[in-house]
């Protein structure tokens, strides 16, 4: 690409959707078009004829672009480059090539794109595949225990009328319980495979079910609410919806139980997100929910597998509390993340608002 000539007032670039920065052959920017202020959370007068050092902080790898560029007089495009600002850190591509500014004088051409939402969706993407391979984990495997579970709770019954000694109960009522015990953990195993009912949902109405049952269970731990009201209603399965909220805030209290917390708190929160793009689709708005707590987090060597099945870091847990969440979120073609401290865990769901009468259900 020969250089580009920035003739006239650069107004040409203010209409770009593509964040572009202009330097000179010192590096002090000359021109930040819109896209790069909201980006950067700068305005082009508070950083005019500062260094690009200055504006974006010492960064190797962009100056290496910038480098290889100049010496080649040609377009130059990192695809991986990480720039850490005061209050963010961006994942972007950046496409570097000369220019020429008005009067003759050389310049350089910045042209910034942010990956991370192409990372998300790469992310989503292979979430949802391994939703798919864990749920038929969990169907064969509730399967294969549930048909001989019947089998050794019947023949428990059956020796529990035959045996004279009552001391010897004792035993086959253990058999029996514990039988009905793991009959209620396969029917866990296959809840999320019945066909979802969707139908209007109030997101609000779903949380305060939530909050009544956990104050309920759990009586030290406080649960506060900060909700928008303004929320629109979803198109989803009201009973999956209140069983993904439910699984994740019992999560949190029984951490916040088991760290033997006096102060445990879990903070339910409601705000609407717009521009969203969930499961390769785009949204004009989504609801997001925020399930947060002050517990001791989640360990770090559990981050990247805490939605598989069977995965539980609490003595005595099932671990399908949140393959279950993941699940049904998935269903509803939402998505669920989380970031997690010690001292503030924080589940973050999306759920799409339909822009029409077609439900944003998956079966």
């Amino acid at each position: 690409m020969n250089a580009a000539v920035l003739a006239g007032p650069l107004a040409g670039l203010d209409l770009l959707a593509t964040a572009v920065i202009v330097i000179d052959d010192e590096h002090s920017v000359v021109y930040m078009n819109p896209s790069a202020e909201n980006l950067f959370e700068l305005s082009h007068s508070s950083v005019a004829m500062l260094t690009l050092d200055r504006l974006l902080g010492e960064n190797a790898v962009l100056d290496a672009a910038i480098q290889q560029s100049r010496v080649n007089h040609s377009a130059y495009t990192e695809h991986e480059l990480e720039v850490c600002l005061a209050k963010q850190r961006l994942n972007l591509a950046c496409t570097v090539c000369p220019a020429e500014l008005p009067g003759g004088a050389q310049a350089m051409l910045l042209e910034f794109r942010q990956i991370d939402r192409q990372l998300r969706i790469e992310r989503e993407a292979r979430m949802l595949e391994q939703s798919q391979a864990h749920r038929d984990l969990i169907r064969n495997l509730a399967h294969e225990i549930k048909n001989p579970l019947g089998g050794i709770r019947g023949a428990a019954q059956l020796l529990d009328r035959e045996l004279e000694r009552p001391g010897l109960h004792e035993y086959t009522q253990v058999i029996i319980k514990e039988s009905d015990r793991l009959q209620s953990l396969m029917d866990r195993l296959l809840t999320p495979h019945r066909l979802p009912l969707p139908g209007p949902v109030n997101i609000h109405e779903v949380l305060e079910r939530v909050r009544s049952v956990m104050l309920a269970e759990f009586p030290g731990i406080a649960v506060r609410r900060d909700y928008d009201t303004s929320l629109p209603t979803l198109t989803g399965d009201r009973e999956q919806l209140i069983q993904v909220a439910l699984n994740i805030v019992r999560n949190a209290a029984q951490a916040i139980k088991g760290a033997g917390m006096s102060n445990g708190e879990i903070r339910l929160r409601t705000r609407i997100a717009r521009q969203v793009t969930l499961v390769r689709r785009r949204y004009r708005h989504a609801v997001q929910i925020d399930i947060c707590d002050n517990g001791p987090g989640i360990p770090e060597n559990m981050r990247e597998r805490v939605f598989q099945p069977l995965i539980s870091g609490r003595e005595g847990g099932s671990g399908l509390g949140l393959t279950i969440a993941h699940n049904f979120t998935t269903q509803h073609r939402g998505a669920i993340t989380f970031d997690s401290v010690p001292g503030k865990t924080c589940f973050t769901l999306l759920l799409p608002v339909q822009d029409d009468a077609r439900p944003a259900m998956q079966h």
